[in-house]
């Protein structure tokens, strides 16, 4: 899956760009399109620690109620937005469609908050399937193609983990 996040620092005006890709357990990372070479762990919750080319960080994430997050390292501070991940993929590929049967797992461990499908509705790429709420965040869960929702495995209230088949589309 690949974000956009746009960041500031209270000592800088400049809003810089970073675009994230992760394959496997790999990031790549390029910041105002340069790329960088990353290493990156959760060591607790909320708390990264950062190989960036050569150097070590480790990061604090505090989510904001307005949907941005605050990033602390030992000397500095910065606040990030994640643009939506669809948007920035429909930018730079033209927003290509996932095909065949398609499972719809949890990105994150939290707690169904709400279904926004039922099985057999007819959806369209990018349509909303249910919303799961992580880290004080509601997060929708959208459709990776057009079909039909086949199963429908979660339930309001349910906790989730990372990886948790959600739903089904097909």
């Amino acid at each position: 899956m690949r974000y956009e996040v746009r960041f500031s620092s209270s000592s800088e005006e400049k809003t810089r760009v970073i675009e994230l890709e992760r394959d496997g357990a790999v990031w790549r990372v390029k910041l105002d399109g340069r790329p960088f070479a990353v290493d990156a762990v959760e060591i607790a919750p909320n708390t990264l620690s950062i190989l960036l080319d050569g150097q070590s960080f480790e990061i604090n994430v505090t989510p904001s109620p307005d949907g941005k997050l605050k990033l602390q390292t030992a000397s500095r501070e910065f606040i990030a937005e994640v643009i939506d991940p669809r948007a920035w993929s429909g930018r730079h590929h033209g927003g290509v469609e996932a095909e065949g049967r398609q499972q719809i797992v949890a990105p994150m461990p939290g707690k169904v908050v709400r279904l926004l499908v039922r099985e057999g509705d007819r959806v369209e790429a990018g349509q909303g399937l249910l919303v799961v709420e992580a880290m004080k965040m509601q997060n929708e869960i959208r459709s990776p193609k057009n079909g039909s929702v086949e199963r429908v495995l979660a339930k309001e209230g349910q906790p989730v983990n990372a990886g948790d088949v959600l739903c089904v589309v097909a």
